[in-house]
């Protein structure tokens, strides 16, 4: 499968503030082949059948998948599964599976097969007890194999996670779950933004953060089975000046600063004329020439400037993540 750009329906602007069609047809226009769904988009689409409900989230992907199918877009995973793994409250659990019976008839009218898993991020209520969290895993792995198509999960470690931050946790829980339909999305950001980036730090990045990220990327080329990685994201981030700390206008009490960072100032790729400052392409690269990755590469944002109202948004969104897509096939000679 050669490289096929994506982009992630939220990037293109917040679902409460510009409507998904028009996100979608910017999309097309720009020239991307795919697009990730977000829940919180199918969410507010169901809200104009009435009541968000099952009834109304499956009414609401059927038109979705009609405005995709017109569009020549393909819908290639629905995220995020939020908050399930290692969930102490186990009715609290069994309530999270229910709903994902809802989203395997979701992403079946789709025409999908992914669902994304990020990384568990509560400050409280879930356990680091590898062996639950790996239960928990197999539980959802085995649940999609038994659907018509299998559904697959790419579960992704972010940043911020509590528990799982790392690729390196997160291949653990992959090759420990061992099911052919569990593997992961990497993320340029989750991983850059963790090993050699801190917006807490007047210098933007960690100690020993070239070094670090070196050995990082040297051992997750040894390691990560390419077969297991479902898709790729490639999205840079601004440097926090000043730092992120607890006096700054992004901080959130309780809120880990990665997060904090995440949620407001992610930038496409090549955009260091508006502060970006990560090694994108150097892990880019990893992923797409070293690891050998073929397939869908989305350019996921998440930003500020998505709940901004001006119109204009979804398409000068659309504009910069394809610009960064084309640049960086240059640059990779994909």
């Amino acid at each position: 499968m050669p490289f096929r750009p994506a982009i992630a329906s939220m990037s293109l602007g917040r679902a409460w503030v510009h409507e998904l069609d028009k996100k979608l047809r910017e999309a097309s226009e720009a020239g991307f082949e795919g697009v990730e769904i977000f829940y919180e988009d199918l969410e507010y689409l169901a809200r104009t059948y009435g009541e968000v409900s099952p009834a109304t989230l499956l009414q609401a992907s059927a038109k979705l998948r009609q405005t995709c199918d017109a569009l020549n877009l393909t819908i290639i995973g629905m995220q995020p599964f939020l908050f399930y793994e290692g969930l102490i409250d186990r009715e609290e659990h069994a309530a999270k599976i229910e709903k994902l019976k809802v989203w395997f008839k979701i992403v079946k009218i789709l025409g999908t097969d992914i669902i994304q898993i990020p990384s568990n991020f509560q400050q409280g209520g879930i356990s680091g007890d590898l062996d639950l969290i790996v239960r928990d895993m197999i539980e959802v792995a085995d649940l999609g194999l038994k659907e018509d198509p299998p559904v697959r999960f790419a579960y992704e470690n972010l940043a911020w996670g509590t528990y799982v931050d790392t690729w390196e946790k997160l291949w653990e829980v992959v090759t420990r779950v061992d099911r052919p339909n569990f593997g992961c999305c990497l993320d340029t950001f989750n991983i850059a933004g963790r090993v050699w980036a801190d917006p807490a730090s007047p210098s933007g990045k960690t100690p020993n953060a070239d070094a670090d990220l070196k050995a990082s990327l040297e051992n997750l080329v040894k390691t990560v089975d390419v077969n297991k990685v479902f898709y790729v994201q490639v999205v840079d981030a601004e440097r926090m000046t000043p730092p992120l700390t607890p006096d700054h206008p992004f901080h959130v009490d309780g809120q880990p600063s990665r997060m904090s960072w995440s949620r407001n100032a992610r930038l496409f790729l090549y955009e260091q004329d508006q502060g970006g400052y990560l090694p994108v392409v150097e892990v880019a690269r990893v992923f797409l020439k070293e690891l050998k990755y073929e397939g869908w590469v989305s350019m996921e944002l998440f930003s500020r400037t998505m709940s901004d109202p001006d119109p204009s948004i979804p398409h000068t969104h659309a504009q910069r993540g394809i610009k960064a897509w084309k640049q960086l096939a240059k640059e990779l000679q994909l």
